[in-house]
C-alpha cells in the first residue's frame, strides 16, 4: 500500500517548480509545487515544504545549488523537476543532463526519501516552431524514466495525456504552464504518488472552447515570437539568464499555511 502522510516535502527545480505562470512576482508566484503541498497537507495535516527552485536554472544548476540544501532539510519526500532549460539550449547533451537529474534521485533516495518527478511534454505540440526539439525531449523523458526505475522515484507521466496540447493549460509564453496547467500537474504527482481521492480526471480533456477564426493561428505565432521568442534569444546571446539574481522563494521548511498552497483549481 502506498504511504500517504508526509512531513517535510521539498521542491528541487526551475521556473516551473517555482511557480511561473501560476499567479506572479506582484501577488506571489503559487505553481504545481505549491498545490502538490496542498494534496500533502490533505492527506495529512501538518506537512512543513520548502520550495528551492529558481527560474532559468539548468539541471546541473539545480544539483549543484539545490540538493546539498534539500538533503540537508531531510525531506521525506521530494520533487525534482529540471532539464527543460537543457533542452532549449543550442548544445544539448541528454546523458548529461540525466546525468545530473540522476544523481539527485540517488542522493535524496539513499537518504530515505521518496522521490517523485514528471515527464515533459512535446513543446511543438503547443509551440510549432518548437517541433525540431521533439527528439531531444524524447531521449529526455526515457532517460528519466530508465534512471527512475533504478532509484524508485516514483513518475508522473505528465508528456502522455492529449490535454497537454490545449493552449489553457499553457501561458501566453507557451513555455509555463497556466494556472490549470500547474493545477493538473500537482493532481497528477498526487495520483502518481497515490494520495487518497487522487484519480485520473487530470488526463481528461478540457471542456470544448469556441473554434479559432481563421488565420488566428498565423497571427498568434507571430505575436508569440515577438513578444517572447525574441526577448528569450537577446537573453541567451547576452549569457543572461531570468534567474540571474534571484533566491529560492521558500528555502526554509514552513507550514503549508505559511504560503498560497492548495489543490483546487482558481
Amino acid at each position: 500500500m502506498p504511504r500517504t502522510e508526509y512531513r517535510r516535502y521539498v521542491a528541487l527545480g526551475d521556473s516551473q517548480t517555482e511557480g511561473l505562470g501560476d499567479g506572479d512576482d506582484t501577488v506571489g508566484l503559487r505553481g504545481f509545487a505549491d498545490r502538490f503541498a496542498g494534496h500533502l497537507e490533505a492527506a495529512g495535516p501538518g506537512l512543513q515544504y520548502a520550495n528551492l527552485a529558481v527560474r532559468g536554472r539548468l539541471a546541473g544548476q539545480v544539483r549543484a545549488g539545490q540538493l546539498e540544501a534539500a538533503l540537508a532539510l531531510r525531506p521525506d519526500i521530494a520533487t525534482v523537476v529540471a532539464g527543460v532549460n537543457d533542452v532549449l539550449r543550442p548544445r544539448f547533451d541528454a546523458a548529461e543532463v540525466a546525468g545530473h537529474v540522476e544523481a539527485m534521485f540517488a542522493a535524496l533516495t539513499a537518504a530515505g526519501t521518496h522521490v517523485a518527478t514528471v515527464t515533459f511534454p512535446d513543446l511543438g505540440r503547443v509551440v510549432p516552431l518548437a517541433r525540431p526539439l521533439a527528439p531531444r525531449l524524447a531521449d529526455l523523458n526515457d532517460r528519466i524514466r530508465d534512471a527512475a526505475a533504478r532509484h524508485g522515484v516514483t513518475v508522473a507521466e505528465t508528456a502522455l495525456p492529449e490535454a497537454v496540447a490545449d493552449p489553457r493549460m499553457w501561458t501566453t509564453d507557451r513555455l509555463h504552464a497556466s494556472a490549470v496547467g500547474h493545477e493538473r500537474i500537482a493532481a497528477a504527482l498526487a495520483h502518481a504518488v497515490g494520495l487518497p481521492g487522487s484519480d485520473d480526471t487530470w488526463t481528461h480533456p478540457l471542456p470544448p472552447r469556441p473554434a479559432p477564426a481563421p488565420g488566428a493561428a498565423v497571427a498568434a505565432e507571430l505575436r508569440w515570437a515577438a513578444a517572447f521568442l525574441g526577448p528569450w534569444l537577446g537573453r541567451r546571446l547576452r549569457g543572461r539568464s531570468s534567474g540571474d539574481g534571484r533566491t529560492a522563494k521558500r528555502p526554509a521548511l514552513l507550514p503549508v499555511a505559511a504560503g498560497n498552497t492548495g489543490p483546487d483549481t482558481p
